[in-house]
């Protein structure tokens, strides 16, 4: 995120959410927004083809067939190009590239856009007028942004959006995408990416890999490595013949799980590092019984880029190991058996006392973290990288006066559909995501009977109409059934889907709706494209 939770409620006039199911996601900054939709007035937009709960705030919700999110943003900034609602001070002074952008932005009148996106060409107007005249205004998404095929083109059409208007690098602005699992954008920031070492240092710059050579006392590579989406595929393949996997589980979490079954089952070695035994677990080798967040010290850093100290409150079960101390063991086993001796260097050693001392080795080496401390963090000092040195206070707005890349620059962009779209043997699209009482796989939230007695089995949701159709009652189970896979649920007729959309979850191993999804990528970020899909429904 540009900008922090705080201040969007705070500042911003308006707010528009696009591809990211709030208060269910991201629950804590969804009662944040609803109360500075109560309180301060502020005017929320809405962009999904769910009646998601957050939609019940909105001043306008945007029910846009499932992926034309380009089409629907470049729609709008046409109206707001047609209107005079630009800010040219911001886009002369600070953006480059406006007049190609502009000339694809002609491309999409309102007539065009409502055709593509089954939005009214009055609707589109009501909406850029809000976008036009209520600024500062902050654009929210998450993975219904991500999560397609033209994932990082959307992305980049939302940053054009927020040029065009003027709202990068201000109070209540900014682009801020909500990250998907708890730490993810720290490892990220910390090199959990295949083409960059830690704080986003490129692997194919000579002058970053000596960096690290120097600090780590080995040769490093200059190539990208492979992200999980072409790891998995790539063990089919023969190409990768081990997995070390630490706090993941494939089979319920990567699209097309039959395929990953058959992935995983051509390995050769698999080690897994968990606290649970997982659906994946089965295919694993070795087993490394891991700790859970509350039986180690250490930081996460949260999606508006905040480090957080998280400290040890309860002691490990007997027979567990904490990461700090699983990982360096494998690693001096590991050079035991190898060729590639460290020589004396900095951090050569792998002999951490403590996860302070890796934070020492992060700040010496990563400028974004260079004044990140645990001793600043146990004082209570909230801490938003760059952090650019000990008496740094952070950084809670990015991009003021400046981007980090000097001018912004306006990358036109073009709406392409879903990979596959309805036909006559799948004639109903489905969209995947989660729900308020689970995460992700369930492995943990499965394991609450809480959580259970609330939420105790996968549903279907499906809209009256197709219900009515299909002849499908609220007591019904439904056989859905892609290219790739079929599941058997229960359903939830309800409009919160629209006619000829189902959605799923996949928190349930027997009907995780990931048996169904595709395993098209995005060409850039290589992330699938969960949100869309065609299948078809018939009740069992």
């Amino acid at each position: 995120m540009t900008n922090s939770m705080d201040d969007i409620v705070e500042h911003a006039r308006a707010i528009f959410i696009i591809g990211s199911n709030t208060t269910e996601n991201h629950p804590v900054f969804g009662t944040k927004i609803r109360q500075a939709v109560r309180k301060h007035g502020v005017q929320l937009i809405v962009a999904d083809p769910r009646k998601i709960d957050i939609t019940e705030f909105a001043t306008e919700h945007i029910r846009q067939n499932a992926g034309s999110d380009i089409a629907l943003i470049n729609g709008l900034m046409y109206i707001i190009l047609e209107k005079g609602w630009r800010d040219d001070t911001f886009i002369q002074e600070r953006t480059e590239n406006f007049e190609e952008f502009k000339e694809n932005i002609l491309n999409y009148p309102p007539e065009k856009v409502a055709d593509i996106t089954g939005v009214s060409v009055t609707q589109l107007y009501r909406v850029a007028e809000i976008m036009g005249t209520q600024k500062p205004m902050a654009v929210i998404w998450a993975m219904g942004i991500t999560q397609h095929t033209v994932g990082t083109s959307n992305v980049m059409t939302l940053a054009n959006l927020q040029m065009l208007l003027g709202n990068i690098g201000i109070p209540g602005g900014g682009t801020n995408p909500l990250r998907g699992q708890n730490n993810v954008q720290g490892a990220c920031d910390l090199g959990g990416l295949p083409n960059v070492f830690p704080g986003y240092q490129s692997v194919t710059d000579p002058a970053v890999r000596e960096k690290f050579e120097k600090a780590w006392g080995v040769p490093l590579s200059g190539k990208v490595g492979m992200t999980i989406t072409e790891l998995i595929p790539a063990a089919h393949a023969g190409k990768v013949k081990a997995l070390y996997v630490v706090a993941e589980n494939p089979i319920m979490s990567d699209p097309d799980t039959n395929h990953v079954r058959r992935c995983l089952e051509e390995l050769d070695f698999m080690v897994m590092q968990e606290i649970f035994p997982t659906e994946s677990s089965n295919y694993a080798d070795v087993l490394l019984p891991g700790v859970t967040f509350a039986e180690k010290t250490g930081t996460f850093t949260s999606t508006e880029r905040r480090i957080q100290m998280v400290n040890q409150a309860i002691d490990p079960l007997e027979g567990t190991r904490p990461d700090l101390e699983i990982i360096p063991q494998l690693a001096k086993r590991v050079l035991q058996y190898s060729s590639r001796k460290p020589s004396q260097a900095p951090y050569a050693g792998w002999d951490y006392q403590d996860s302070a001392q890796v934070m020492q080795e992060i700040a010496a080496l990563t400028p974004i973290y260079a004044g990140a401390s645990h001793d600043r963090l146990l004082k209570g000092e909230r801490l938003q990288w760059p952090i650019l040195g000990p008496d740094h206070p952070g950084t809670p707005i990015l991009h003021v006066g400046k981007f980090s890349r000097g001018k912004g620059h306006f990358i036109p962009t073009e709406h392409v559909p879903p990979v596959e779209m309805p036909d006559e043997e799948y004639p109903m699209l489905l969209s995947t995501g989660r729900v308020l009482y689970h995460w992700h796989g369930g492995e943990m939230t499965r394991r609450s009977k809480g959580l259970l007695a609330v939420y105790d089995r996968p549903l279907i949701e499906v809209n009256p109409e197709d219900a009515e159709r299909l002849e499908i009652g609220e007591v019904s189970t439904v056989r859905v059934t892609s290219r790739r896979g079929v599941i058997q649920a229960g359903v939830w007729i309800t409009d919160r889907v629209p006619p000829g959309m189902i959605f799923s979850n996949f928190h349930f191993p027997h009907a995780s709706a990931n048996t169904l999804t595709i395993a098209a990528l995005d060409p850039v970020a290589k992330i699938p494209e969960y949100k869309a899909c065609a299948v078809k429904v018939e009740v069992v």
